[in-house]
């Protein structure tokens, strides 16, 4: 199992890039909240920084690894991400509107993960029932305590995916 931990600011409008850290203790990759212009952050502070959702999964060099953005069309949300080493395109949209959390469905038209969204303790992604990865934010006053665990049978071992998903997904949301 791979194990990766970083310290979100609890501010969601942070835009700090955040140091992703393996369980070597070592840097493995960044992530930070992005906006493609000053004119969308100041509309997105009236909107209390829920509208226009974007974050970047960079590997230590800087190198774009994988993007997730927020998308609402006619009164619809889902999210779009992006592997930019791949090329492959996911939508994650949710499972089941009518319950208080829905789930999520990743795909990328090839493979389906599922994503059980919890508000207090570890958000499972699956594959055919099969966990394969887990996110968990654990606030503590300044700032939240993330852990990202991948199991080794997971198809997806890149941290940047599941990271760039967590944080539009889980930390900023709908």
């Amino acid at each position: 199992m791979k194990i990766y931990t970083y310290k979100q600011p609890a501010a969601i409008e942070s835009t700090e890039a955040i140091q992703i850290i393996n369980e070597a203790g070592e840097v493995s990759s960044t992530v930070q909240r992005v906006y493609s212009n000053a004119l969308k952050k100041a509309f997105d502070r009236t909107m209390d920084y829920r509208y226009f959702v974007r974050f970047d999964v960079n590997d230590r060099n800087g190198r774009p690894l994988f993007t997730c953005k927020k998308v609402s069309r006619r009164g619809r949300v889902h999210f779009r991400g992006k592997d930019l080493v791949s090329g492959k395109d996911y939508m994650i949209a949710y499972d089941g509107w009518q319950i208080m959390i829905p789930d999520l469905l990743i795909t990328n038209g090839e493979q389906q993960i599922k994503l059980n969204k919890e508000m207090e303790g570890w958000s499972v992604f699956t594959v055919n029932e099969q966990p394969i990865a887990r996110w968990q934010a654990t606030f503590c006053e300044t700032h939240f305590d993330i852990t990202l665990e991948i199991e080794d049978s997971s198809p997806i071992q890149e941290e940047a995916f599941f990271i760039a998903i967590g944080q539009a997904v889980l930390f900023v949301g709908a």
